[in-house]
């Protein structure tokens, strides 16, 4: 070993001394802001604002999505010194799902997978969990209907969105492609991989499951079998990939959205998600959406559902930017409660960020 090496090290291993010597220090100071602040240990709004203003002093060479995930876990860390927070996700383990709560909470929250997108609903809304993390949207494949009509009938609130690109794999048991017969997946799993499905395998045989993990579970058990899943299932379930990325879109992603009993306070740059329809008159959609145009709001998003009370009927989801708590959006909410038939508010919350 040269001195120079020795050298290098030994102001690595002073710096790293530093560095837990900080990191207990500032450990502390979150204790002491979780015991002023009270009940509440997650607070979105605080933690968006920590990252974001990370993200914009780092010069490098780290690159800025290791930044966040570090400090993700050190967030997630000095939480758990306040007992931490429970969250529940579609399940089972291995799921994308429990990647986006891992993505927003960090790896020392306690995690509970349910069987389906009601069941994370229902833990929330019965204290069973603190927070629940449920798909809303992709890029590819379009909105999760099931989610949609949840947040109509629960009084749940949308306090946090996390945006988590989608990277599907190919795992089996051998790691050969030449082995495979038979494909399992979730629905809009082989969706966006319908493309490369057709180039690559055209006579494999396709299966719908519940959940990506639980189609790698089914691959493991089964050398012609091979699932589209995450790395995190292959690991799990012990499978081989063989090979990455091959969904057809390089973007995709998923969009999830976090619940609670509440939503955030501002951070700075925040979105705030609504229900509503519209009165039965010529000119209604156009004179809903006008309050918004009129108030300089921006509309990220319009979805419109069946309302299933009526035949024809549409319950329309708007996503816009800015807080409730902002001026505009106040005086567009407002004149919208005055003009639209129905209004529910999601709740406001910290735009996320891929």
């Amino acid at each position: 070993m040269t001195d120079q090496l020795k050298q290098i090290r030994a102001r690595i291993d002073a710096l790293d001394d530093r560095i837990v010597e900080l990191l207990n220090a500032r450990a502390a100071l979150a204790q002491q802001t979780g015991h002023a602040k009270g009940a509440a240990k997650y607070r979105p709004e605080r933690e968006a604002q920590v990252l974001r203003r990370l993200a914009g002093v780092n010069r490098g060479p780290l690159p800025r999505p290791a930044l966040v995930r570090l400090y993700s876990e050190i967030i997630s860390a000095c939480r758990a010194l306040e007992d931490g927070v429970s969250v529940a996700y579609l399940g089972p383990r291995g799921t994308f799902s429990e990647e986006a709560a891992v993505k927003q909470f960090g790896g020392n929250a306690e995690l509970q997978a349910c069987a389906s997108i009601d069941a994370v609903f229902r833990q929330v809304e019965a204290g069973q969990a603190g927070y629940g993390v449920v798909p809303v949207e992709n890029s590819t494949e379009g909105a999760v209907g099931r989610t949609l009509d949840l947040l109509l009938t629960w009084p749940l609130k949308i306090c946090g969105e996390i945006l988590l690109p989608v990277h599907q794999c190919l795992m089996n048991k051998t790691g050969r492609k030449s082995s495979i017969r038979k494909i399992y997946s979730h629905t809009q799993s082989l969706a966006q991989c319908q493309l490369w499905l057709n180039r690559n395998l055209p006579k494999a045989r396709r299966i719908e499951v519940i959940s990506n993990a639980e189609a790698a579970r089914l691959a493991s058990k089964d050398a012609r079998a091979a699932a589209f899943a995450s790395r995190t299932a292959a690991k799990l379930y012990q499978l081989r990939i063989v090979e990455e990325n091959v969904q057809d879109e390089p973007g995709n992603t998923t969009r999830f959205l976090v619940l609670a009993g509440h939503d955030a306070a501002p951070s700075g740059r925040d979105k705030t998600s609504l229900i509503m329809s519209a009165r039965n008159v010529p000119g209604a959609i156009h004179e809903l959406l006008t309050p918004l145009a009129v108030n300089q709001v921006s509309m990220t998003r319009l979805e419109s559902r069946p309302s299933r009370t009526g035949l024809w009927e549409y319950m329309f989801y708007v996503d816009i930017d800015g807080h409730q708590q902002d001026a505009n959006v106040a005086r567009a909410l407002k004149a919208l409660g005055e003009k639209a038939a129905f209004l529910k508010n999601l709740g406001s919350y910290p735009a996320g960020t891929v």
